[in-house]
């Protein structure tokens, strides 16, 4: 204990000092007791908080650990979705028309972006082909959100130097990207992705469910800057979307477009399709049209471009279907086989006048096909009772989707027979008041091509038809299929859809356009469908030309040399051999002259 002692000065009114004296001294004992006593307060004080500490740390790290682990995972462990790989499309012998390829997205969060990197973020600019200052624009534009894309769809190489720059802020996606090998060729069957690589048109967008799979997913471990440093487990595994195998061969697949696409140039024409079907199965091993469109660069796309008009187009088949009101009217006796028709060039039908190009006299049946006499078709017609003459063209198939398995195919149109006149029955014979695609022609030639058996058609390869039905006699069938050879002999309408080293059988179509206030002069569709070899025949082939202008437009002429191209080549690729010698091409060796 401390004692004072001495004085204590104060001023006085004269201005001296007063004061009082104080002295004091140290009570030793006193003050080492007390700082003793403080000293071991404290020490208790902190070994209590040592023991706290201690306890808690056994607590979280021995006896409840999980705690601590839990609040870990919640900032560091995350789950992500792992992408499934969509199903290929293949062609009938596995050549690939659709596939997937994994590449990269780059996002940012402009909140994350680190000020002072403009450096590496010029050069981040420069591996994505972004304009300068595209980074820093984005992150004033975007600074209120935590996700903006810088790029999508980059290929591995090209992340992969974006991600050796290290930028905060910077992430990456793994995603597929689709790459269509053929192109072109067959753009308007196999359609294409968009960006997220959903379907948007054609098998793409018709059979998304099946080709896009079913994602999976996983847990990381992200850093601090929320990047993905590590992959902790595999919590669902990524089911790959199924394969799609066409029927569609593509050797003959690409042989149609070259020669629709020449045809088309050299007849100025507005568009045209093309189908190749095996006639004993039905499978379509060819679809294609013009214009076309490359699926692989997407850009300034027109709806007009990737319509598959040979499936999804209508137009009136005009005299291509002359041989199956033949074949209906021998089938139900309503005409013979050596039987003789006056044409005279001309038909009246009440007030309504049936013309032929030609007068062409007295004809028998191969002549009425031979010479495509409307004049004695439309007779041939009406000797049918109305309601087996609508039936017998239903039978094939017209007025009725097809179900080939392309999304969006046409139906077509047909007129019930109980709302036709008669010059409409004859009309009608001709080709005229009824709508059918390429796809849908091509099928009801199938019923005279394998002996009266008409054959449901598909898109995807199968060993049988098992929904075929039988529409025509097999002796009718092979009646008619004679005659149709005689229309591509010298004095038939298409002596220019002659193949070369087979047999061929076929009949043209030169069909005038409808418009709003009727027929379009000088405005016409040029048709051709045939099967060779004639005699078994393998393939059949349509061809539709839309407005050819370049002077001709007969069917016989614009439609046929491509039947002749098309099927001559299909035909040596599948391996059939030839059946007529007298037309084989001559192959001149040296020295020949």
């Amino acid at each position: 204990m401390i004692h004072f002692q001495g004085k204590s000065r104060t001023h006085g009114k004269d201005g001296n000092f007063s004061g009082r004296s104080y002295r004091f001294h140290h009570d030793g004992n006193d003050a080492s007791s007390n700082y003793g006593g403080r000293r071991k307060i404290v020490v208790v004080f902190i070994m209590a908080c040592m023991a706290v500490l201690v306890g808690r740390a056994i607590d979280l790290q021995v006896l409840n650990k999980q705690f601590l682990k839990d609040q870990g995972d919640m900032r560091h462990v995350s789950e992500v979705s792992v992408s499934a790989y969509r199903g290929m499309i293949k062609d009938r012998n596995g050549a690939p028309l659709a596939i997937s390829t994994p590449v990269e997205s780059i996002w940012m969060n402009p909140q994350q972006i680190e000020p002072g990197k403009e450096g590496e973020i010029r050069q981040a600019e420069k591996l994505l082909g972004l304009p300068k200052g595209k980074i820093r624009e984005s992150i004033k534009a975007d600074a209120h959100r935590q996700f903006a894309y810088l790029a999508r769809q980059v290929s591995p190489v090209v992340a992969d130097q974006v991600k050796a720059l290290k930028l905060a802020g910077i992430y990456f996606e793994r995603e597929f990207k689709r790459f269509y090998p053929a192109g072109e060729v067959s753009a308007h069957l196999v359609g294409f992705t968009d960006i997220d690589d959903v379907g948007q048109a054609g098998l793409e967008s018709g059979y998304e469910k099946s080709l896009k799979g079913i994602p999976g997913s996983k847990r990381v471990i992200r850093d601090g800057q929320r990047r993905i440093i590590e992959d902790v487990e595999n919590i669902k595994e990524p089911v790959d979307g199924k394969n799609l195998e066409l029927s569609i061969d593509q050797r003959i697949q690409y042989l149609a477009y070259r020669e629709l696409q020449l045809a088309v140039n050299l007849h100025k024409a507005k568009s045209a399709a093309l189908v190749v079907l095996d006639a004993k199965s039905g499978e379509i091993l060819a679809a294609v049209n013009q214009p076309s469109f490359n699926p692989n660069t997407r850009k300034s796309l027109k709806e007009s471009l990737y319509r598959n008009r040979s499936l999804t187009d209508v137009f009136e088949p005009g005299s291509t279907v002359k041989p199956f009101v033949v074949a209906a009217a021998l089938d139900g006796g309503y005409v013979k086989p050596n039987d003789i028709f006056e044409t005279h060039g001309v038909y009246q039908i009440g007030s309504h006048v049936v013309k032929d190009v030609h007068n062409y006299g007295t004809l028998d049946l191969t002549g009425v096909l031979k010479k495509s006499s409307n004049v004695a078709v439309s007779q041939i017609a009406l000797s049918m009772p109305p309601e087996y003459f609508w039936r017998s063209y239903h039978k094939l198939g017209f007025g009725v989707a097809s179900s080939s398995g392309f999304p969006g195919e046409a139906s077509g149109s047909l007129l019930d027979y109980q709302h036709r006149s008669d010059f409409e029955t004859a009309t009608l014979a001709f080709g005229y008041g009824l709508n059918t695609s390429a796809l849908q022609l091509a099928r009801a030639y199938t019923a005279l091509a394998d002996n009266g058996i008409l054959h449901s058609v598909s898109l995807f390869r199968r060993d049988e038809d098992v929904d075929q039905q039988r529409v025509f006699t097999a002796k009718t069938a092979k009646r008619v299929r004679a005659m149709l050879e005689t229309v591509l002999m010298k004095d038939g309408t298409a002596y220019e859809g002659r193949v070369d080293g087979y047999s061929a059988a076929g009949k043209t179509g030169t069909v005038k356009k409808a418009g709003a206030g009727g027929y379009i002069e000088k405005s016409y569709f040029s048709v051709f469908a045939g099967m060779a070899p004639a005699k078994n025949p393998r393939l059949i082939v349509v061809v539709m030309v839309d407005e050819p202008s370049a002077g001709q437009y007969y069917g016989g002429i614009v439609s046929a040399p491509v039947f002749s191209k098309v099927m001559a080549g299909a035909l040596r690729v599948l391996g059939v051999a030839p059946d007529q010698q007298d037309n084989m091409p001559i192959l001149l060796t040296r020295g020949d002259s």
